[in-house]
């Protein structure tokens, strides 16, 4: 009697011979949908006034979150740089001509709110946050924050999804960068953090 060679043998057998070329022609085929697929995305974020959110990618793409999420870190390791903010993807804004600074500030997570609106008030957009971990060292969130309405739903985001604060690991203490179309927007936003009590001293 003959047996019939066990499965895992015939994977075994699979893996050790070459490629025919109907399966070679098969495995370009997926790389290369992976790949139009992939322009397509970067494509459809820069075509956007505004960030695009993943679930929406996803579905105009045809495609699972996590393969989007796959896609977008392949495409930043080939150099791309699409930025993930609360609001959704999108490529970084041409502002050669804006003011930047770096602040450093401390404030319980109740107090969040406060800060940014004291920013965007003055209109000061909130790039980013920064904190100092003592095992990754420098942890870095993309916020593009530059209004009250975006201030609402980073905040609707932050209470719907129960998520921590990057702050909340270094006892309230973080970075922000910003930046304004002039100077004194940012000193006047200061000033009024400082009289608040936000600023480090």
């Amino acid at each position: 009697m003959t047996l019939k060679p066990k499965k895992d043998e015939h994977a075994a057998t699979r893996a050790r011979r070459p490629l025919t070329s109907d399966e070679a022609r098969r495995g370009a085929g997926r790389l290369d949908s992976g790949h139009r697929r992939r322009r397509l995305l970067v494509d459809l974020i820069r075509a956007q006034e505004h960030p695009i959110r993943g679930a929406d990618l996803a579905r105009r793409l045809h495609v699972s979150r996590q393969c989007l999420v796959q896609d977008v870190a392949m495409l930043r390791a080939g150099g791309e740089e699409i930025l993930s903010t609360p609001q959704g993807y999108r490529f970084p804004a041409d502002r050669s001509a804006a003011h930047r600074a770096i602040l450093a500030c401390r404030h319980a997570p109740e107090r969040t709110a406060e800060e940014l609106q004291i920013l965007v008030d003055h209109g000061v957009r909130v790039i980013d946050v920064v904190v100092e971990h003592p095992l990754y060292g420098e942890l870095r969130g993309s916020l593009m924050i530059e209004s009250r309405a975006d201030v609402e739903d980073f905040l609707r985001r932050w209470r719907g999804q129960k998520a921590t604060l990057l702050s909340s690991l270094t006892r309230g203490v973080h970075l922000h960068t910003v930046e304004a179309n002039r100077p004194e927007m940012i000193s006047r936003a200061k000033v009024q953090l400082q009289v608040r009590g936000f600023l480090l001293r």
